[in-house]
């Protein structure tokens, strides 16, 4: 059993977005959408960073649905590599 929870952690990806949210009530409401359509994924973000940081982390995460989800939203959102 050990070993199974090792390797689920090992395929844990984490992908970190670039965005113009600014406010605790937007970052609230685009995790809670995001949250919504991907609820195995754990997201947060850093606004005081001046790239606005959102973080995705999750197991086969779909990036460009990610993008898609918060630009729809009215928001910018690029991934950075």
């Amino acid at each position: 059993m050990y070993q199974f929870k090792e390797l689920k952690d090992a395929d844990r990806v984490v992908e970190i977005f670039k965005t113009n949210v600014q406010e605790e009530s937007d970052r609230d409401y685009v995790v809670a959408v995001i949250q919504n359509q991907f609820p195995d994924y754990k997201i947060n973000f850093d606004l005081e960073d001046c790239d606005k940081i959102l973080r995705v982390e999750g197991v086969d995460l779909q990036c460009d649905s990610v993008v898609d989800y918060v630009s729809r939203l009215g928001y910018t959102c690029v991934r950075l590599e």
